[in-house]
C-alpha cells in the first residue's frame, strides 16, 4: 500500500526557510553534525576564500550551493566534515581598491603615503563587508565555520605559507630569475601564466602594424646579394613601439627567401627587399602591386602610378643570411653592453611562413622567444638595455609603460594609449607616430590596421606588456609530468574538464612566477647578501628569531 503524504497548499516558503534556519541555530545542528562524528574518518574542506572587500553576488550563491551539497553528502555518509571558512585578504583587488579610494597610484606609495600607512588602509578595507557576507551565509543555510576562519593576513596563516615555501626551497624547486614575463603597468606587477589564461583575458584589438625596412650594410652582404643599390630586409610587427628596442632580425634557417625589386609605396623610391618566398603574395597583394616577368619592366614605373611593379630577382636559403648586419632602424640609443654584436641576422627555428614576412623583428627586452634566440646566438645578441640615473641596466620603457627620456620625441609617452587616464590620451598613439616616422624616412614598406587577440590584465582590464623582470619562480616544469600523471587518477566530473582544459594546462605549464611587486601581501622569506653569493629561506617565525639572534 502506497504511503500518503500531507498536501500543503499556499506554502509560505520564506517562513518555512526561516523556521528551519532558526531550528538549526537554536539546536546547534551544524555543530552537532561535527561533534557527533568525533573519531570518524574526516572529509577535509577548506572553503576557497572570498574577498571581503567586495560584495557577494549571485555567482557566490551558486558556487556555495554546490560546495554545500558535497559537504552534506559526506556528512550523511558518516564522515566528520569541519568545513573551514576563510577570507582572502591579500592581492591586487584589495590594493587597487584602496589606491582608488585614496586617490593614489603605486608610485605614490613611499612618497605621498608611507608603506605602513598604506598597509593599514588595506587591512581596514579588506574586512569591510564581512557582516553582509555572514548574513548571506546564514540566510542561504550554508554550513561553514565562520567563528574560526583562516584569514590570509594573520601571522599564523602567513607562517604556514613560509613553511610550504621552505619545503619547496629545500627541494631545489624555488629560484630567482630575470626573465621576460607578463607585466601589468597599471597594476604595477608581474603576472603568472595562469592569470593570462583566465576567461576574457585575451581580447580582439585593432592595432597599427608596420612592415619595416631594415637597410643592410653592404660590406656584410654575401656575394649572392651584392647588387647595385641598397638591400632591405622586411620584418612585420604588431607592436611598433618595440622597434626602438630592436637588436636583431631572425630568419628560419631552412626557409626559402627571395630578393624582390620594386618601389616604396610611400616615398616611390626604388628598393630591393628580402622576404620569405611563400609570403611574397601576402605582402604584394591587392591592386597596389603587379608582378612583372622582366626586370626591364620595372624601369617603366612613374612615381604615383596606380600600380607598383615588382620583380622576383633571385632565391636563397635562410641559413645563408645569418651574420649579415644592418643599420639600426631607430637610432635613439645603443645597447649599453656589447653594441658591436647587435643589429645582425640570426637563425631561429620558431620562424614560420604563416604570416608576416618570414623575418622576425627581434627585441630581446620585450619577448620571451626574442630573448631566448638572442641568447643562443653566437656571439650573443645584446638586449636594448641602457643605464639609468642609478647606473642600473633598464629597458627603454619604464615600469609605468612610458618611454624613457633617451627616446627624444617619444620620451615620457605611454606605449599604449589605454594607459592614459580618461580624456588624456593623444589622438595619435606612439605606434602611429613611429609608423609615420618610418614612412617619411623610407623605412616602412607597409602600414596597416590589423585585428588580433591581445592579453589584458585580469584586474585592470588594460593591456599587459612582456617585460624583463626579476622574480621568484617555482620550477613547475621539473614536476609537471608527475602532476599530469596524478591528474589522470582524479575522478573528474565531467571528464572533459579534467582531461581537457585542466589536463592541457598541466601539460603546457610554465614555471610559476610566485612573487609580486606589491606591498600588501605575504613577504617572501628569503634573505640574500647584496652580491647574491649567500641566501637562506626561513620557514617559521621561530627560525627567523634564531637567525636574528645569530646575527646579533
Amino acid at each position: 500500500m502506497s504511503k500518503k503524504f500531507t498536501e500543503y497548499k499556499g506554502l509560505d516558503l520564506p517562513k518555512v526557510a526561516e523556521e528551519i534556519l532558526n531550528y538549526w541555530e537554536e539546536n546547534k545542528i551544524f555543530e552537532k553534525s561535527i561533534t557527533s562524528r568525533d573519531g570518524n574518518e574526516p572529509f577535509v574542506f577548506f572553503e576557497g576564500p572570498p574577498s571581503a572587500n567586495g560584495l557577494p553576488g549571485i555567482h557566490h550563491v551558486m558556487a556555495r550551493a554546490i560546495k554545500d551539497i558535497f559537504c552534506r553528502y559526506k556528512t550523511q555518509k558518516g564522515y566528520q566534515v569541519k568545513r573551514k571558512a576563510g577570507w582572502d585578504t591579500h592581492g591586487l583587488p584589495v590594493e587597487l581598491g584602496v589606491e582608488k579610494e585614496l586617490g593614489i597610484t603605486k608610485e605614490d606609495i613611499g612618497t605621498k603615503i608611507s608603506v605602513e600607512e598604506y598597509n593599514i588602509a588595506c587591512k581596514k578595507a579588506v574586512m569591510r563587508y564581512t557582516d553582509i557576507w555572514n548574513d548571506l551565509t546564514q540566510k542561504m543555510g550554508y554550513w561553514v565555520d565562520m567563528d574560526e576562519p583562516y584569514i590570509t593576513y594573520k601571522s599564523k596563516y602567513m607562517e604556514s605559507v613560509w613553511w610550504l615555501l621552505k619545503q619547496i626551497y629545500d627541494k631545489n624547486l624555488l629560484y630567482k630569475g630575470y626573465t621576460i614575463q607578463p607585466y601589468s603597468p597599471k597594476a604595477g606587477t608581474g603576472l603568472s601564466s595562469h592569470e593570462l589564461n583566465q576567461p576574457g583575458t585575451y581580447q580582439d584589438v585593432t592595432d597599427t602594424t608596420v612592415v619595416a625596412q631594415f637597410k643592410a650594410i653592404k660590406e656584410t652582404l654575401p656575394n649572392f646579394l651584392k647588387v647595385d643599390g641598397d638591400v632591405y630586409f622586411l620584418a612585420w610587427t604588431t607592436t611598433p613601439w618595440t622597434l626602438p628596442s630592436n637588436t636583431a632580425l631572425t630568419v628560419g634557417p631552412k626557409i626559402e627567401y627571395v630578393l624582390v625589386k620594386t618601389f616604396n609605396q610611400y616615398t616611390f623610391e626604388p628598393i630591393q627587399v628580402v622576404l620569405a618566398k611563400n609570403l611574397v603574395g601576402k605582402q604584394f597583394t591587392g591592386k597596389k602591386f603587379i608582378q612583372v616577368e622582366n626586370i626591364e619592366d620595372i624601369s617603366t614605373y612613374e612615381a604615383g602610378a596606380k600600380q607598383i611593379p615588382y620583380f622576383v630577382d633571385r632565391e636563397f636559403i635562410g641559413k645563408d643570411l645569418v651574420g649579415i648586419k644592418y643599420e639600426q632602424l631607430l637610432n635613439y640609443v645603443l645597447p649599453n653592453q656589447n653594441p658591436e654584436n647587435a643589429f645582425r641576422i640570426i637563425a631561429g627555428d620558431f620562424v614560420t611562413t604563416e604570416d608576416g614576412t618570414g623575418i622576425v623583428h627581434t627585441a630581446p627586452t620585450f619577448g620571451a622567444d626574442d630573448a631566448l634566440v638572442a641568447k643562443q646566438a653566437t656571439p650573443e645578441v645584446p638586449p636594448m638595455l641602457i643605464l639609468d640615473e642609478n647606473e642600473n641596466l633598464v629597458p627603454l620603457v619604464n615600469l609605468q609603460g612610458k618611454f624613457r627620456p633617451e627616446l627624444g620625441d617619444l620620451a615620457d609617452k605611454y606605449v599604449k594609449n589605454e594607459y592614459y587616464t580618461d580624456g588624456e590620451a593623444p589622438e595619435k598613439s606612439v605606434d602611429v607616430e613611429i609608423a609615420i616616422k618610418l614612412k617619411t624616412e623610407n623605412k616602412a614598406f607597409k602600414v596597416e590596421k590589423y585585428v588580433h587577440s591581445y592579453p589584458n590584465c585580469w584586474r585592470t582590464d588594460k593591456p599587459i606588456l612582456y617585460y624583463p623582470l626579476d622574480s621568484w619562480f617555482i620550477k613547475v616544469t621539473d614536476i609537471k609530468d608527475k602532476m599530469f600523471s596524478l591528474n589522470e587518477t582524479i575522478n573528474w566530473k565531467p571528464i572533459s574538464t579534467g582531461e581537457g582544459r585542466f589536463g592541457n594546462w598541466l601539460k603546457n605549464a610554465n614555471d610559476w612566477n610566485l612573487s609580486r611587486s606589491r606591498f600588501w601581501g605575504i613577504p617572501l622569506p628569503i634573505w640574500r647578501t647584496e652580491d647574491g653569493t649567500e641566501q637562506i629561506c626561513i620557514g617559521s617565525v621561530a627560525e627567523l628569531k634564531e637567525e636574528i639572534r645569530k646575527a646579533v
